[in-house]
């Protein structure tokens, strides 16, 4: 593998698509390592994730995701997926303060992804943050999405209470996992909707009560609700209306019909759609990050692949099975990695002078 550009310029791994479709379509090619400006940090990535998002987005679906990423094909900027990552920063632009090179960070891309590579440079006032110390590096890449949407979800937007009755629809997913633990730590009493082979998972995260979907109908029970949160699309507010509360929420994470229905409920009164999207999340990572160290919240991870697999996990996501993440490693063999390393430290130190 050739390590510089005939203008002498780094180089690294990345995963690129060129258009729209199933897993095949990522490929591993060459690109320039990208040189940090005045205001950002170039993040040397050691591990990644493939999320439901991401997989969405490799699909080109829904219709309307296409004005954002290209119409027939995924615009250049948004060619390397990737939405959450952890690593080191290696070098940082003349006017950052809040890192410094060394320093141990994760977080999250959204739109802009990028994270299916070696390194990815981030303005120092995105969503980045100094990683949980006792988490490792494959840990904390997938300790950032389903983390902090839960958490915007639950608190920010359905102002979870102590003593309040939650539902988690997808209770054993990268999102749902988080969100039973969240709901439990803000006090709540938790139910989590899974599969039979899950619901031990579940239990263990702290839900009260597990609903096999495959055996029970949690909206014809008699049990009710002051949120039910469904992390993964599956239901919808007219048929969660009869298990919610007479002032409950429904939280639903997709479609823009959702929002149409949250101003109509907000009108009318009683039960509630609310929707909305985190997606600055820095003060999210800073405000988790103690969670994680105290040992509150629990990273689950179901697989684990190396970069040059990224297909082969993108094919198993779409299953709709996965437990928990799954974490994309992205490391070099020794050799090659301390020649990029000597290369990317020349250029830090030009970069510095």
């Amino acid at each position: 593998m050739q390590e510089e550009t005939d203008s002498g310029q780094a180089v690294m791994r990345a995963i690129v698509y060129t258009r729209y479709g199933p897993p095949e379509v990522l490929r591993m090619v060459e690109v320039a390592v990208p040189e940090p400006r005045a205001h950002e940090v170039l993040v040397k990535i050691h591990a990644t994730s493939v999320t439901a998002a991401d997989c969405i987005m490799r699909r080109g679906v829904p219709a309307w995701g296409r004005l954002i990423l290209g119409l027939r094909k995924p615009r250049r900027r948004f060619r390397i997926l990737g939405s959450e990552y952890s690593g080191e920063v290696l070098a940082v632009g003349a006017n950052v303060s809040r890192f410094a090179p060394g320093d141990a960070v994760y977080g999250f891309s959204g739109f802009s992804a990028a994270a299916y590579a070696e390194y990815k440079c981030v303005p120092e006032d995105a969503s980045i943050a100094l990683k949980p110390g006792n988490l490792s590096f494959k840990q904390a890449a997938v300790a950032v999405d389903g983390a902090t949407s839960a958490w915007f979800f639950l608190r920010d937007l359905g102002n979870v209470q102590p003593g309040q009755r939650v539902l988690i629809i997808g209770a054993s997913g990268s999102l749902g996992s988080y969100a039973v633990q969240l709901a439990r730590y803000l006090g709540a009493e938790v139910a989590g909707v899974c599969s039979g082979a899950n619901a031990e998972l579940v239990r263990s995260l702290g839900a009260q009560r597990v609903i096999d979907y495959a055996r029970e109908d949690f909206t014809v029970d008699r049990e009710h609700y002051d949120c039910i949160f469904d992390a993964v699309g599956k239901s919808s507010f007219a048929r969660c209306r009869s298990a919610l509360k007479p002032e409950g929420i429904y939280l639903p994470t997709v479609g823009l019909h959702n929002s149409v229905l949250a101003r109509w409920t907000r009108l009318r009164g009683g039960k509630r759609v609310l929707a909305g999207m985190s997606i600055h999340k820095q003060e999210q990572l800073d405000l988790l990050r103690p969670l994680f160290e105290a040992g509150e919240l629990e990273v689950v991870i179901d697989r684990e692949y190396p970069l040059e697999q990224i297909a082969a996990a993108h094919a198993y996501v779409d299953t709709g099975r996965k437990r928990g993440n799954v974490v994309i490693t992205v490391a070099r063999p020794a050799t090659a990695e301390q020649e990029l390393a000597s290369a990317m430290l020349d250029s830090a130190q030009a970069l510095q002078s």
